[in-house]
């Protein structure tokens, strides 16, 4: 075998390791939680899913009547980090995504939904880690 068949082969070989392994590194570990609960016609959807340090944390309100507002208010571990008015758009339809860091032991995450006409409210939370 010459020089350039076995670094050909070297190579070809090389190429069949790293491949996978950067297909297996780049595939993120998650622990992807859903939780949906029935809200005003609609659904309520609070998801949390593993990122790099810590938690993404999807909050949806879906299939409402379209123009309504809701006053949205977010906690985690029973520390509210997010509070704020959203109207819903023409599909009835609200999403409010926060990244929140990891903190020691299992993390709570809770979701409130207030309808700002007639109050009508809904909640989720959910557990993780």
């Amino acid at each position: 075998m010459n020089i350039v068949t076995r670094t050909a082969t070297a190579g070809a070989a090389a190429v069949l390791v790293v491949v996978p392994t950067a297909v297996l590194v780049a595939t993120p570990a998650s622990a992807d939680t859903e939780k949906h609960v029935a809200c005003a016609g609609g659904h309520l959807e609070l998801g949390v899913d593993r990122e790099a340090g810590g938690w993404e944390i999807d909050s949806q309100l879906d299939d409402v009547a379209p123009g309504q507002r809701w006053r949205i208010v977010l906690k985690h571990d029973g520390n509210r980090y997010f509070a704020g008015v959203r109207t819903t758009d023409r599909e009835g339809d609200l999403d409010v995504d926060r990244f929140r860091s990891d903190s020691s032991g299992r993390d709570t995450f809770a979701m409130t939904a207030v309808r700002v006409s007639d109050g009508t409210t809904c909640r989720a939370s959910l557990t993780v880690g």
